[in-house]
């Protein structure tokens, strides 16, 4: 055992002895929940804070229809400097709580990511990357006046310049069809089924999707890691988490959000072992990789796949690879390795058995594609 895997070891223990709120929502103010927490207790914190957009009057569609916006009461702030402020102080305690090697996520719009960076990295944090997540299938800009707003960033920092830090190098480069994984992320906004709705309106407003969540945390945390959301809204942080058997601890102010969050991770099931087993240290990039329908739920781990004469069965893992006995690799890799050939075209190789017949993998990207056009 290396001296980092021992590190994170004695602190889960440390952890565990001081009882940690685990698999639970504090209420009340981020802050002060935050402040009730020991010391260098959680491995990731993954913030997605107020935006203070600024937004003044209603915004609607060409046809007068209301676009449902942010125009709640915890997204308002007197000035920069009240927010500023704000930020400062959960950056603060989130630093004090998080493991010397542990990783900060932070994501945000241009309203108020560069206030957010300068601030971290004033409190000693290091920035590793800038994550842009492009959505496949943003809001227009209904008035014209602007470029359509189709991102967002994420910063994701470690303690310090020389900390050490934990990244799943092999597994993002598996789930990314063995190609190494890029700082621009394309990926939905959260809706269809996912979205949580009640009385036909959306729960919350900035609802992120599962997906992006499920790559922040296999990137940069391994099972059993505690996941601290000092702005858990409605739970996808804990829902994508209890997934990947991940500990998470929620602050979040508003009952309404609590309530539809602890509904949600009640529902969710956490993967079996040999799912959550990842990969371990001439392509041509196909227009999807087969690691984002794993991050959708369109082929989740654990399904069982097969070739078409059901030679050889092979199990999805949670960053997209394949298991057959002890054989591993992506879908590609591991369909040549099996038939002992060059090359191996994984997305006709593999069938899902569908009732009494079959269909290849190929068909479920072409319905994220169709899900997902622009």
């Amino acid at each position: 055992m290396g001296v980092i895997e021992t590190t994170r070891v004695r602190a889960r223990q440390l952890a565990e002895a001081v009882e940690l709120p685990l698999g639970q929502i504090l209420p009340g103010d981020c802050v002060e929940a935050m402040r009730r927490l020991p010391d260098a207790c959680v491995d990731v914190v993954f913030a997605d804070p107020p935006y203070n957009l600024q937004l003044g009057g209603d915004l609607n569609r060409p046809d007068g229809s209301a676009v449902d916006a942010v125009t709640d009461e915890w997204d308002r702030f007197d000035s920069f400097k009240t927010y500023d402020d704000f930020t400062r102080a959960w950056l603060t305690e989130a630093r004090r709580v998080l493991k010397p090697d542990g990783s900060l996520w932070v994501i945000g719009s241009y309203h108020n990511i560069f206030r957010v960076g300068a601030i971290l990295q004033d409190l000693g944090f290091w920035i590793l990357n800038d994550i842009v997540w492009r959505k496949s299938n943003p809001m227009p800009n209904f008035k014209g006046t602007r470029f359509t707003n189709a991102h967002e960033t994420l910063i994701w920092a470690s303690q310090g310049e020389k900390a050490k830090y934990h990244f799943n190098y092999r597994a993002m480069k598996t789930l990314n069809d063995e190609l190494q994984m890029r700082s621009d992320w394309v990926l939905p906004i959260c809706n269809g089924a996912e979205r949580l709705k009640e009385g036909g309106h959306k729960v919350h407003p900035t609802q992120k999707p599962e997906a992006l969540l499920y790559r922040v945390l296999l990137a940069t945390s391994e099972k059993g890691d505690v996941v601290l959301d000092p702005f858990f809204g409605t739970g996808t942080t804990g829902a994508v988490a209890k997934r990947l058997g991940r500990e998470w601890i929620g602050c979040e102010r508003e009952g309404v959000y609590r309530n539809a969050a602890i509904k949600r991770i009640e529902k969710e099931l956490p993967l079996d072992e040999s799912a959550l087993t990842t990969m371990q240290a001439g392509r041509t990039a196909p227009k999807v990789a087969f690691g984002a329908l794993v991050e959708a739920g369109m082929i989740p781990p654990g399904t069982q796949l097969c070739d078409k004469k059901r030679r050889w069965f092979a199990t999805v893992r949670a960053d997209g690879s394949l298991a057959h006995e002890k054989q591993t690799g992506s879908i590609h890799s591991l369909g040549k390795d099996l038939q002992g050939a060059p090359s191996c075209n994984g997305w006709t190789f593999w069938h899902m058995i569908d009732g009494d017949g079959m269909k290849p993998i190929d068909a479920a990207r072409q319905l994220y594609l169709l899900a997902n056009e622009d």
